[in-house]
């Protein structure tokens, strides 16, 4: 997982909508942690920071501790609203991480050994249909990324999620199907598919019915 980010805190002493709009307007978000069966502690960070740290582009996968009066707190971003016009987040709701405790979290794919892929080799293209995987997996060791491996894939080839070898104590937060992470398309079919590819896609992954 991406090295820990620390945010500075103050303790929110007064909860509702005028009390809120007071802090953004002194450049404040307000915030709360919750979870680790503690009551809600309400918060608020400096937004220009706040902001620095969400520009690194993986805060949302990043585990936060919250320094507040001298004390951290390990938590684990799970929403971030922002106002519709200026795109500067709002508030901040973080999960309170203890013990050993899983979290369900979305970690980035990569794919190795392109090179050992005849259908690669041959022009094919890698058409990524979920670039993260929904994964749960114990807080005190979400991992960074999840490589796949695509040696031997040919043209045609799909690489579902049961092909992937998770590390240990992590599984697929997805346990209904087994889902289709990426396929090997040539290029001709690539571009020819348009939105029956989508169609085909979102065939594929809705769950049934029955």
């Amino acid at each position: 997982m991406s090295e820990a980010l620390t945010l500075p805190a103050e303790a929110r002493e007064r909860a509702g909508k005028g009390a809120s709009r007071a802090l953004r307007r002194d450049g404040r978000t307000p915030a709360v942690i919750y979870g680790g069966k503690e009551e809600p502690t309400t918060i608020h960070v400096e937004q220009k920071e706040l902001v620095k740290q969400l520009m690194t582009g993986h805060f949302m996968n990043s585990i936060v501790n919250i320094e507040i009066d001298g004390k951290m707190i390990r938590t684990l971003p799970k929403d971030v609203a922002f106002h519709p016009v200026s795109d500067l987040p709002t508030h901040v709701d973080f999960l309170r991480l203890t013990g050993d405790s899983m979290v369900e979290v979305q970690v980035p794919v990569v794919f190795i050994n392109e090179a050992a892929s005849p259908g690669l080799k041959k022009g094919g293209v890698l058409n990524v249909v979920r670039h993260e995987l929904d994964l749960i997996c114990p807080n005190a060791d979400i991992p960074e990324e999840i490589q796949i491996d695509v040696t031997g894939k040919d043209v045609g080839d799909a690489i579902h999620i049961s092909e992937v070898t998770l590390p240990k104590g992590v599984k697929s937060a997805i346990t209904d199907r087994d889902f289709t992470i990426a396929t090997l398309v040539a290029p001709s079919a690539l571009k020819s598919s348009g939105p029956d590819t989508d169609t085909e896609t979102a065939t594929e992954e809705a769950p049934s019915e029955d």
